[in-house]
């Protein structure tokens, strides 16, 4: 009997090992999941959101493994980013915070907001009006309320479009100065224009190095709008938003 048991509790620890194994490998090789804790990419992605980042897009570095143990030298069985996709990075200053964020501009771009407009290599990034969006904004005694954000579909030059968030047109982030993307980096700025610390803030994102790409957001899976507790069963059906499960991240 004495064997038996411990032949199962053997057995039981073994299996338990490979099945972290196996979600080690596919962690590390192929999909992790991401939550977005901030509104930086709204209307695209929701306080909320979880999503699964592909390993694989980009190729492998240190920051593709748990911890980003220095075990990759540089990147291997790299890709080059696209102009659009929607990226999982390392944030550049601190090499340990996951930041998300739209790839705007490739190596040798030249990036310029002009009036909460988008400018690529001199020209103006075509955008067209759609319906607004119902968000949260804060009133002038500081008390968040509901009020409309105006939308826009940008259209790059490849065709890719998605839709970007616009309250304001002045103030720093909505008039930059030209930067140069140099060779080896990428420009990155969030969907929500006017919230959103991303490539246009030098001293906090900057530039991200190509050995900071973690993955590019392929799928939301799961999202919940953060009104229930984990232990409040009864409120789970109002708080999950089933409408987003298993949508691609355009």
């Amino acid at each position: 009997m004495k064997k038996r048991k411990s032949a199962g509790i053997y057995e039981s620890i073994k299996t338990i090992v490979y099945a972290l194994l196996i979600a080690l490998f596919v962690r590390t090789l192929a999909y992790e999941p991401f939550n977005i804790p901030s509104g930086s990419m709204l209307p695209t992605l929701e306080i909320g959101d979880y999503l699964f980042v592909s390993k694989f897009s980009y190729g492998y570095s240190r920051h593709s493994l748990p911890f980003s143990v220095p075990l990759i030298p540089g990147r291997i069985l790299s890709s080059k980013p696209k102009r659009g996709d929607v990226a999982v990075f390392k944030l550049p200053t601190d090499n340990r915070t996951d930041y998300i964020k739209r790839i705007i501009g490739l190596p040798g771009d030249r990036v310029q907001m002009k009036l909460g407009k988008l400018y690529l290599n001199g020209k103006e990034i075509t955008r067209k009006p759609t319906k607004n969006y119902i968000g949260d904004c804060y009133n002038q005694i500081g008390k968040r309320v509901k009020c409309q954000i105006r939308q826009f579909v940008e259209t790059l030059p490849s065709g890719k479009q998605y839709t970007v968030l616009k309250r304001y047109d002045s103030g720093p982030l909505n008039n930059t100065k030209v930067f140069v993307v140099p060779s080896g980096k990428y420009f990155a700025m969030g969907d929500n224009r006017d919230n959103s610390q991303d490539s246009r803030v030098l001293d906090l994102v900057g530039f991200i190095p190509e050995k900071n790409l973690v993955g590019r957001a392929e799928i939301l899976f799961f999202s919940v709008n953060g009104l229930a507790e984990i232990w409040e069963l009864w409120k789970w059906p109002a708080a999950i938003r089933f409408s987003r499960f298993f949508q691609s991240i355009d």
